[in-house]
């Protein structure tokens, strides 16, 4: 089944591009059955990337889907008009009132501020209560998972020695976990970041799915509130990370090339991606998983 987007949002033409099925209202209105509700809070600066990401992991699932865009309310985007978010976005004040089968929050470029101190928190600790009562389930992406596991289990992070970032071998440690059927047991994830939880603080309703011992936790199974935790990139396209470095480079910093992207090493070569097929596996299970226990009844999600 294809996914429900608006008709003018810049992404639909990348993803028909794909070969990704997409659908207007009309068609949409025709089908006898209820989209599932997905929200996605997309926190990052660059909004037609990051939700072009999405839109083409969640439209690959055979089930059709109706997808909102939110942001933040107490927030002014300094690098998307707010032409472009009047016209696809709704902020959180305005969906609060709804109920969602399927709600991600993504990550944002803030690892280096405490969680209190950004602007947006007090929001931020509401939309996570919130999705406690209007969601039927979750799933946090990076900064978004580690506000997540600070805020509802006291998780604390630390700053690593050196950032992680590339493309890494992670190991699967939750083989029973619906959220990874068909995973292989070393699945390659990129990633980008600066700072890990501290494994000791994660506590008993807490169960790890995806690991890398060097690296840190990547993934976790949080069944008490109804989500999951990815700290991670599988949602990345090819050339994420090559543009990270290249901001990185232009600001002077002395980051080294994303490990494992490039073949042979060579910077100058088109980035490889060994990643897609994982990223696909991981929205397919999660959308399924939705719509085998999510209500029929969307009043009845969070009762």
């Amino acid at each position: 089944m294809p996914i429900r987007i608006p008709d003018n949002l810049p992404a639909r033409k990348t993803l028909e591009a794909e070969g990704v099925n997409v659908m207007d209202s009309t068609r949409a209105a025709r089908q006898d059955i209820r989209p599932l509700q997905i929200g996605l809070l997309n926190l990052m600066p660059n909004k037609e990337r990051t939700e072009t990401q999405f839109t083409r992991l969640i439209g690959s699932t055979p089930l059709q889907i109706e997808l909102s865009l939110v942001r933040v309310s107490d927030h002014k985007a300094k690098n998307t008009s707010e032409e472009y978010l009047n016209s696809f976005y709704q902020t959180w004040e305005q969906v609060r009132g709804r109920k969602f089968d399927g709600f991600i929050v993504t990550g944002a470029p803030i690892a280096h501020i405490p969680f209190e101190d950004i602007k947006y928190w007090s929001e931020m600790v509401e939309i996570m209560n919130w999705t406690q009562t209007n969601v039927h389930h979750t799933m946090f992406i990076c900064w978004g998972a580690q506000a997540a596991l600070h805020h509802f289990h006291g998780a604390t992070r630390y700053r690593m020695p050196q950032k992680a970032f590339g493309v890494f071998r992670h190991q699967v440690t939750g083989e029973r976990s619906p959220y990874l059927r068909g995973f292989s047991d070393s699945p390659m994830i990129p990633v980008s970041r600066i700072n890990d939880i501290d494994r000791t603080s994660l506590g008993p309703d807490l169960e790890i799915l995806i690991d890398n011992q060097e690296f840190g936790v990547c993934m976790l199974d949080d069944p008490k509130h109804r989500a999951v935790h990815m700290l991670n990139h599988l949602e990345y396209d090819n050339r994420s990370l090559v543009d990270e470095y290249e901001r990185d480079v232009k600001a002077g910093l002395d980051t080294p090339p994303p490990a494992n992207l490039f073949p042979n090493g060579d910077i100058t070569a088109n980035p490889e991606n060994r990643w897609r097929s994982h990223a696909h596996l991981l929205f397919q299970n999660w959308i399924n998983e939705i719509y085998q226990t999510t209500p029929y009844d969307l009043s009845e999600i969070g009762q």
